[in-house]
């Protein structure tokens, strides 16, 4: 259910990009209410609804089964938790097809408790890009490997290797700079194509498996807490490991009884 007492902040989002800023800008996922509250309340910039939880919550193989409105319920669960950070959700596979459902789409995260969105794809999306943007919201970008696509590209990979894939996704990151994104997450594209991407635009570049040459970067929460131990993406470091923690615990409740 949408949290009705909300009233979005997108300052929050278009502040990302703040010339005042002199640090990086740190974002992490979050699908719930005490996940949120924590990374709000330790200073994390930015908190992503992703639609990773397709994976690490919901336990599907990828991004593509996730809804609208699984989305909106998590959007608003994690929505009462925040005070400070920007609050930004995914618009999931198949719900932004045409700029008339990209702008319903996301209003419905936007009454839920985002303060703007994220979808994934260059040149193609500009039509839905300047729809979302002229009613209002603040978009985020998303190019290079696209989760969305697993089905099509097949498997995870590298993006950029080659010259003509190398300048189309430069020549993306210019054209959405134009359209009017606040930020572009960069994900899995190779580290060249990353700084150039950086040093040529004026907004930030938010890296995920694209070197360290971004203004920020952004990861799966459960990536770095050891959350998920069946798998972990090479670019993620733990910096915990809550799956053996929460084992330990389970463990001495049973011999506890």
């Amino acid at each position: 259910m949408a949290n009705q007492n909300h009233q979005s902040q997108p300052s929050r989002v278009t502040s990302l990009g703040s010339s005042n800023r002199d640090s990086p800008i740190s974002a992490l996922t979050a699908y719930d209410y005490p996940t949120a509250r924590i990374l709000d309340e330790n200073g994390i910039d930015l908190i992503l609804v992703g639609d990773s939880l397709g994976m690490v919550v919901l336990g599907h193989s990828d991004t593509t089964s996730v809804t609208i409105d699984m989305m909106i319920h998590h959007t608003s669960a994690c929505r009462p938790a925040i005070n400070n950070a920007a609050l930004v959700a995914d618009l999931p596979y198949n719900s932004y097809e045409t700029p008339e459902q990209a702008i319903a789409s996301s209003r419905s995260l936007v009454n839920a408790g985002a303060d703007g969105i994220k979808l994934e794809g260059g040149f193609s999306m500009i039509p839905q890009i300047t729809a979302i943007i002229e009613s209002g919201i603040p978009v985020i970008g998303h190019i290079g490997f696209l989760p969305q696509n697993i089905k099509s590209e097949g498997r995870y990979k590298k993006k950029g290797k080659s010259s003509d894939e190398y300048k189309r996704i430069l020549r993306d990151a210019i054209t959405l700079e134009r359209a009017g994104v606040v930020a572009i997450v960069l994900e899995s594209i190779v580290s060249d194509l990353a700084k150039e991407i950086t040093e040529t635009l004026k907004i930030p570049t938010i890296g995920i498996g694209s070197g360290n040459h971004c203004n920020g970067q952004i990861r799966v929460i459960h990536d770095i807490t050891g959350n998920f131990p069946w798998f972990t993406p090479p670019f993620a470091k733990p910096h915990c490991n809550i799956a053996n923690e929460i084992s330990c615990a389970v463990k001495k409740y049973i011999q506890s009884i």
